[in-house]
């Protein structure tokens, strides 16, 4: 099964300090190598988004190009309503 990972996910794992998520940060690193995860994308955005400089957004960037985006429409917002 594939898994979206939302934005606090990414976030949480991001941080340099991850003692207190490493429950967090090892389960989607498993999910990744285990080649299951997708990306929204909004959250795709909103992770680029909180990047300041240039040369780490690239390289996020195209590191994030190996997360497919899954791509949605209005019936998908309204049934998940």
């Amino acid at each position: 099964m594939k898994v979206i990972v939302d934005t606090c996910i990414w976030s949480l794992a991001f941080r340099k300090r991850q003692q207190t998520n490493d429950v967090i940060t090892q389960t989607l690193r498993d999910l990744i190598t285990d080649g299951r995860v997708l990306l929204l994308g909004t959250v795709r955005q909103e992770i680029l988004s909180g990047i300041k400089h240039r040369e780490q957004f690239e390289k996020l960037r195209n590191n994030l190009q190996a997360f497919p985006n899954l791509l949605t429409d209005t019936e998908d917002y309204e049934i998940a309503a």
